[in-house]
């Protein structure tokens, strides 16, 4: 399958600011099941982006402004060929053993409520079958959901309220895996979905889990799935904060008005079944 992916982020300013400092994990790379055929990152500002790998492996680009705006917009374009690998990862940058994985952040700390889901669900199978009943569970009981949380929603925050997006799935899923001695791991990237929508609030996200005799192994919790030829997989990490497409911060301004735009689609020319 060939996909392509346009995500835009614009940033607005009610008082121009004077400098911003920003890292991008927009970038993704070649493994088995993937193969980046094109990409590009444009800016509507003069500025140049220096490229680098993270700590885990994933691409990113330094963009450092020191200079009066009022806008920034950050244009990713590009075209990505996958292939249907059943959920398994493998030919990935790996910079860690999977043993790093089972180290729990402040946005995947289980509480006694996670801690007591992950034994019920599980029952202390720690294989794929355990893994593959948390994924259900986690899709059965918390509501996909807008609005209701952010970034820097708990895991235990969004377990609670039992709803979310897919990052805040995607955390519940982490922490109870991790209480459950599984090594876990958050992944950002994009999702063709299956109904024919192109146009999309903002890009997906998932996990990865460690079986042995496997290895790595997407699910999808948001989808109670594992990942299919239709996921692009961009940036992992410990969190979502790991793995987000943009972080940085900016020196003065005021007002900032945030606009983000995807849209994934099938790449042009190519036949659909």
């Amino acid at each position: 399958m060939r996909i392509r992916i346009k995500h835009r982020t614009a940033y607005a300013y009610g008082e121009p600011v004077h400098s911003i400092a920003e890292l991008l994990r927009m970038t993704p790379r070649d493994h088995d099941g993937q193969r980046v055929r094109r990409w590009r990152i444009d800016l509507d500002q003069d500025a140049r982006l220096q490229e680098t790998e993270d700590a885990f492996g994933n691409i990113v680009h330094i963009l450092s402004l020191h200079r009066p705006l009022d806008s920034l917009a950050i244009t990713v374009d590009g075209e990505v060929e996958t292939d249907d690998t059943v959920g398994v990862v493998s030919g990935a940058v790996e910079k860690f053993p999977p043993g790093l994985f089972l180290r729990q952040t402040p946005l995947t700390q289980p509480d006694a409520a996670i801690k007591e889901f992950a034994r019920d669900v599980m029952g202390g199978d720690t294989g794929l079958d355990g893994l593959h009943k948390l994924l259900l569970a986690v899709k059965k009981d918390m509501k996909f959901e807008t609005g209701p949380t952010t970034a820097t929603t708990t895991a235990a925050e969004a377990f609670k309220g039992r709803h979310g997006v897919c990052q805040d799935l995607s955390h519940v899923f982490i922490a109870a895996a991790r209480c459950a001695g599984i090594p876990a791991r958050y992944v950002g990237g994009y999702l063709l979905h299956e109904d024919g929508t192109v146009m999309q609030e903002a890009g997906h996200a998932w996990t990865e889990a460690y079986v042995q005799g496997l290895g790595w192994v997407g699910f999808d919790p948001a989808n109670g799935i594992s990942p299919t030829a239709a996921h692009v997989r961009v940036a992992m990490g410990l969190d979502y904060l790991g793995a987000a497409p943009v972080r940085g911060s900016r020196s003065g301004g005021s007002e900032e008005r945030l606009e983000v735009s995807v849209a994934v689609d099938h790449a042009r020319g190519q036949q659909q079944n």
